[in-house]
């Protein structure tokens, strides 16, 4: 019987038996009348959590990032972000065609933004052009490897912008990774922020939902705007049960994503057909590229038929994504169903050029 590895992304985890029982026997109230106890404590603990005065539990880490960026800019200004981040790629436009926003992508080699890269794209005082309303950052980068931002790259990214009048959020969708790849306090990777929306539903292996934190008044604002795009849900505290159970418990835990991920890494370098940037396996991610004629598509089903699922990046890349769902022993089974696949002649690009 075929062994199946889930590398495709970490929003296949399911929820712990702790989070099914918690789920079971959640106090409920009406979320859109402000009255769910649950949802109360889930967004008390996550505000502490992160170094905010409030919360707001969202069913998703788009909508958190919309409301977010509908609260923050009025229609017609510009928000800076990293050309490759979700919120530019990821999230259908929803800040042009909810919030009439226009974005302005700037290209990075890590995800990782310079305050002198930021600092060029503010806009002059120009009747001619839209003023800078918002700079996004992005932590963990997904598409640009699961990279980090660290707590001084924050502070100081942050900086220009308050230097220059517009609040920061930060889709920190995976931010509880960055905090414990790099060792500190997440507070310290969000205290810089004006805002901050993070995942329940990755790593942390909730079922449903993320977490949007900042200032009082910004989550008031944010709850209206939560309301409109359709995100008002009535006894969602049978969410925010597991959600409780993934803050409390599920946050150390992702140290062995990491070092699975490492691992991983490390057992397809050298291989043919395939490179991978050890540089950028800082969390739970690997992304590696084919080298032509072989594709990733190619790639991708080959692996599938071993009982290897990852995902497809561009037409030559591939991601891999470790969670608490794949263990050391699927790691090594990846590893050595890979390495036969490559060996073959169906899939070796050393034959195939030949």
């Amino acid at each position: 019987m075929v062994r199946t590895v889930e590398l495709r992304s970490d929003t296949f985890t399911l929820p712990t038996e702790s989070m099914r029982n918690a789920m079971a026997t959640a106090e409920l109230g009406d979320d859109v009348w402000d009255e769910d106890p649950t949802i109360h404590r889930l967004q008390d603990r996550a505000a502490e959590m992160v170094g905010k005065e409030a919360s707001l539990f969202v069913p998703s880490g788009t909508m958190g990032n919309l409301c977010a960026l509908i609260s923050h800019a009025r229609p017609g200004q510009e928000i800076i972000l990293e050309i490759d981040s979700h919120i530019f790629q990821n999230e259908v436009a929803g800040a042009s065609v909810v919030g009439g926003l226009q974005l302005r992508p700037l290209d990075t080699q890590d995800g990782r933004l310079r305050p002198d890269q930021v600092g060029a794209a503010i806009r002059p005082a120009d009747i001619h052009e839209p003023s800078t309303g918002l700079l996004c950052l992005e932590n963990t980068h997904n598409r640009k490897g699961g990279t980090c931002l660290t707590p001084t790259q924050t502070r100081a990214l942050c900086a220009v912008a308050h230097e220059a009048g517009f609040p920061v959020h930060l889709d920190g969708a995976r931010v509880f990774n960055a905090a414990v790849a790099l060792r500190v306090d997440v507070r310290e990777l969000t205290a810089p922020v004006d805002s901050v929306m993070f995942c329940l539903s990755k790593g942390l292996s909730a079922p449903v939902g993320s977490m949007l934190a900042g200032s009082a008044a910004f989550i008031d604002h944010a709850r209206r705007m939560r309301k409109m795009v359709g995100g008002g849900m009535r006894q969602a505290g049978v969410l925010a049960a597991a959600g409780l159970c993934a803050l409390n418990e599920m946050v150390d835990r992702l140290a062995d994503d990491h070092a699975n991920a490492r691992r991983l890494a490390d057992g397809l370098q050298g291989l043919p057909g395939v490179e991978v940037d050890l540089s950028r396996v800082e969390t739970n991610m690997v992304f590696g590229d084919c080298r032509p004629p072989l594709t990733a598509g190619e790639f991708i089903d080959r692996c599938r038929e071993v009982g290897v699922l990852l995902d497809q990046a561009s037409p030559h890349r591939w991601r891999m994504v470790t969670h608490r769902g794949v263990s050391a022993e699927d790691v090594d089974y990846a590893i050595a169903a890979v390495q036969r696949l490559l060996g073959t002649p169906a899939l070796s690009p050393l034959r195939a050029a030949g």
